[in-house]
């Protein structure tokens, strides 16, 4: 379990890290129905992460290496596979990042966050976790992990670990504004602009040092 836990860490806090999604959470709290979308948001979110992860822990049983101690190929090879995309999509990140004097363009859909229901901004929680392609790496890299435990109960536990790591991002600002809600304002309105102008810095340096984490795993699983 704890072997299982130290290998997901990394993956579950970079799936967290992902200030697409906790820039919508920071404008939905900010908006009039801060609380109802902001926990349609968080509902959509967790569930996302769920499902992606629970695709591939499933997926994983089919290798047909879940419980082995020894080489794994098959599994050894999807991270390799897992950890050169994720190199990639690093170097995509790093050179799509804003040059100096140049305003960072967020997507046209958060114009209308203000606008959102509860049940759209569930919508777009589960989206924004299970179809971008960097969490859905991570996942499918997590999942190989978790599948190939021993147990129900292992295998159910770093799968619930791993999902309230990876949503911790959003549940905070979400929580922290429905305990106090005049207090938290502020910060959240910096934590934006400056999530904003990093945006891709972030992104390419958590894809880089991730992805080469997880090719170091696939050449161990050999």
């Amino acid at each position: 379990m704890l072997e299982i836990l130290g290998e997901t860490l990394p993956l579950a806090i970079g799936v967290a890290i992902s200030p697409v999604p906790i820039i919508a959470t920071i404008l939905m709290l900010l908006s009039a129905s801060a609380g109802r979308t902001g926990l349609g948001f968080l509902a959509g979110w967790v569930l996302g992460i769920t499902a992606a992860l629970t695709a591939f822990i499933l997926l994983s049983s089919l290798l047909g290496e879940a419980g082995t101690d020894g080489p794994r190929p098959i599994a050894g090879a999807v991270k390799l596979v897992i950890g050169l995309l994720l190199v990639l999509l690093a170097v995509r990140q790093w050179r799509s990042r804003p040059r100096p004097g140049d305003t960072p363009e967020l997507p046209k859909w958060m114009s209308a966050v203000d606008t959102m229901t509860p049940l759209r901004a569930a919508g777009l929680g589960a989206a924004l976790a299970a179809a971008n392609p960097k969490n859905l790496l991570l996942a499918a890299s997590a999942g190989l992990v978790i599948g190939a435990g021993s147990g129900a109960a292992t295998i159910v536990g770093a799968a619930a670990c791993f999902v309230v790591i990876a949503g911790a991002s959003v549940a905070f600002p979400v929580l922290a504004y429905l305990a106090a809600p005049a207090r938290i304002s502020g910060w959240l309105d910096a934590l934006k602009e400056w999530l904003v102008a990093n945006n891709a810095t972030i992104m390419a340096v958590l894809l880089l040092v991730i992805g080469v984490a997880v090719l170091g795993k696939g050449l161990a699983s050999f």
